[in-house]
């Protein structure tokens, strides 16, 4: 038995080690989001859509506020551009923006950088022009919309619908008919 125990204890102590190696590389949540995030994000759904808070620069458009799209299907796409993740979910976003920006919905592309080196608005630029993005992006260096959403994830889809209300949430790859589903479900919905 002693043995047995003595066995465990390494794991249970890399345990540990991993759950803080997680905690640090997390940016900080505030207790409100903190307790609103305990699925990563999941917990918004219901819940109105946060602001655009802390945004640098705006790319492919003004400034955009939350409260002047109601009345427009919003998708809120967390991603950075080293992020393999989220270039392999990025030819669905910009073929739903293609596809349903004359029919309402608006792509916002909110760029939380993971690496010191993607906070350059330089780069930023160049990888818009690269990955051919038209949509809307949002320079998020502060993580103060990505706290807003108590987002965990890259790549981490929101929409949100005609009132104003985060209605679905999708991390990491894929259920892309899933999502795309949602977005034409929420623009045949009254405003």
């Amino acid at each position: 038995m002693t043995s047995t125990r003595r066995s465990l204890i390494p794991l249970a102590l890399a345990g540990v080690a991993a759950a803080a190696a997680l905690a640090f590389s997390i940016p900080s949540l505030s207790p409100e989001a903190a307790a609103a995030s305990l699925l990563g994000g999941g917990g918004m759904t219901g819940k109105p859509a946060p602001a655009f808070d802390g945004i640098q620069t705006w790319i492919n458009s003004p400034p955009l506020k939350m409260e002047e799209l109601r009345g427009k299907v919003v998708l809120v796409d967390f991603w950075t551009y080293t992020c393999i993740n989220c270039l392999n979910a990025l030819p669905s976003v910009k073929s739903w923006h293609e596809k349903y920006k004359d029919q309402g919905l608006v792509v916002i592309g909110v760029h939380s950088p993971e690496y010191e080196e993607e906070k350059s608005l330089a780069g930023l630029k160049d990888a818009i022009a690269r990955l051919g993005i038209k949509h809307a992006v949002a320079q998020d260096n502060d993580f103060k919309t990505w706290r807003n959403y108590s987002n965990r994830y890259w790549p981490a889809l929101y929409l949100i619908d005609k009132q104003g209300k985060v209605v679905y949430t999708h991390f990491g790859e894929g259920a892309y008919q899933q999502t795309e589903a949602q977005i034409q479900a929420l623009l045949k919905q009254p405003g």
